[in-house]
């Protein structure tokens, strides 16, 4: 396990960069809490405690520094289905709220198994492609949540009151990209908030604020105390149990799919390698925690871990920071944080938004396979209109097809005849299930000599379909009075086919030059002789 650094000085890591980063993205977290705790259908307080402890646990435990975590949309849209249902089986509008946080707890317990059990690493398996069309889909849904902030009371924004919004998001995302060219020395993306705030507040500028947010979306402000424990409390039994066991799968599969696919954004970004397994155990311990101390749990956000990273933030006090200062608006800087205009916010999400889509898709749109560009397409499709979760799934399944089918089509056979009169075939290409027919086609049994042999060097038998296809070659052979001879089998080909003789039938022998599969067919001419 790699050492616990607070700080990280490389890639220009400093404590002033950490905590003004940290700051920076507080201040985007409040306003993104408090909306995805309308989402799931929760007190908006439930929202910032989520984002709190999501932040400080994964800071602390977690294995990307600078990685952001808290409540997110894409658990969201799942919780608010299961806060909803748990209040009608509990009768009452509290139950849905106790079965979110049991759900969490098991939900926790899953994504700590997952990082003890190493399986963190898998996220490797998930092609380019993919990860392209996450990002792009990601983008399109942040972009299409900061479109509801133009609403007033359900209403389009419009006159004066549009103009104002815009003009002040303007000015945000002009901030952020003309001050880096002055000086680099503070975040882009606090000093827009703040010079935004200031012009509203002493301009008189009448434009939508957290406060007026969080009211027109019926809740009473922000003022809250410390997380207080208490252990969930949900009958016991069956029904309830198939009730929250599937809600807690796919919680737990969104929240580590999302996170370590932002850890390997993150990793890209700073030229560095984060742990997969730990952030998997620092999820689950975070959203355990949420469940007994009232939070509405999250995952790795895409958004604010961008911000702190090009706010210069790198190593774990940035997190730490972020979520400190959050827990301290909460607490002690609601009525100031209240005032900051949510045009400020939308500006600084716009920029995320920005930042995150891959423009590179149009570049390489005639330069790649057209099975990627697909793949591309179909992941942002259906992020933005399913999760994550089922568009990185259908992405990796579609994706792993392609590859199979490309694979199958590239079974080949060099076949001589030496001057023994022994037949060879020199095999290239993987022999799998979806080689199979192709690789049978290549053979000529009826009219092959008594002696074939087949040379695997360039091959590598790979699953139980070719094992069973070896088998059944073998049996063609036999019965027409030939022999077969298996060469240049890799260590591991050899370790498939002797777990399988009970099950192929297939006897493998060693001699000093090849392996030999040797038919009973002439063993019984043998014995008749």
């Amino acid at each position: 396990m790699k050492p616990f650094k607070l700080i990280d000085t490389t890639n220009g890591g400093s404590v002033k960069n950490d905590i003004l980063s940290g700051l920076t993205v507080a201040l985007a977290l409040v306003p993104e809490a408090v909306a995805f705790a309308f989402v799931a259908g929760v007190s908006p307080v439930v929202g910032l405690y989520g984002a709190f402890m999501m932040g400080l646990i994964t800071s602390i435990f977690g294995g990307r520094p600078g990685m952001i975590s808290g409540a997110t949309g894409a658990m969201a849209v799942v919780m608010v289905h299961l806060v909803s249902e748990g209040n009608a089986i509990g009768g009452n509008d509290t139950a849905g709220l106790q079965f979110l946080f049991v759900t969490l707890i098991l939900a926790g317990l899953i994504q700590v198994a997952a990082g003890v059990l190493r399986l963190g690493k898998f996220v490797r398996m998930i092609p380019h492609s993919v990860m392209m069309g996450f990002v792009n889909g990601l983008a399109i849904v942040i972009f299409l949540s900061q479109l509801g902030m133009f609403k007033s009371q359900g209403e389009w924004l419009s006159g004066a009151s549009l103009f104002t919004m815009i003009g002040l998001v303007g000015l945000t995302m002009g901030i952020m990209v003309g001050l880096p060219y002055l000086t680099k020395k503070v975040p882009a993306a606090l000093t827009a908030i703040v010079v935004v705030s200031v012009l509203v507040i002493f301009g008189g500028l009448e434009t939508e604020t957290v406060r007026s947010f969080v009211v027109a979306n019926g809740g009473t402000g922000i003022q809250a105390g410390f997380p207080s424990f208490n252990v969930p409390f949900v009958e016991v039994s069956y029904a309830n149990l198939l009730f929250i066991l599937p809600y807690a799968c796919i919680l737990a599969a969104i929240g580590l799919i999302e996170s370590l696919m932002t850890l390997n954004l993150i990793d890209e970004l700073t030229d560095s390698h984060g742990s997969g397994n730990r952030e998997c155990a620092a999820q689950g311990l975070g959203n355990i925690v949420n469940g007994f101390f009232g939070g509405m749990g999250g995952c790795a956000m895409i958004g604010q871990s961008i911000i702190n990273i090009k706010s210069g933030g790198r190593g774990r006090l940035s997190g730490i920071t972020a979520a400190l200062a959050l827990l301290g608006f909460i607490l002690f800087g609601a009525n100031y944080i209240e005032q900051v205009p949510i045009a400020a916010l939308v500006g600084v999400m716009f920029m995320v938004v920005i930042g995150t889509f891959a423009w590179s898709t149009f570049r390489i749109w005639n330069k790649v396979p057209k099975a990627d560009i697909i793949v591309i397409v179909l992941v942002t499709g259906l992020t933005v209109l399913f999760d994550l979760a089922i568009a990185v799934l259908a992405g990796v399944v579609v994706s792993s097809l392609v590859f199979a089918w490309e694979n199958a089509k590239r079974i080949r056979a060099r076949k001589r005849t030496d001057e023994h009169g022994v037949k060879h075939y020199e095999i290239y290409g993987p022999l799998f299930f979806g080689s199979i027919e192709l690789f049978n086609s290549k053979f000529d049994v009826q009219d092959d000599p008594d002696e074939v042999i087949i040379d695997f060097k360039e091959s590598r038998i790979v699953d139980q379909s070719a094992i069973e296809c070896v088998n059944k070659l073998t049996e063609r052979y036999l019965k027409n009075g030939k022999n077969i001879h298996l060469r240049h089998l890799s260590s591991d080909c050899v370790k498939l086919i002797k777990k399988a003789e009970k099950i192929c039938d297939v006897n493998v022998l060693e001699d000093p030059d090849y392996f030999v599969a040797i038919d009973n067919f002439r063993r019984a001419q043998q014995k008749l002789v």
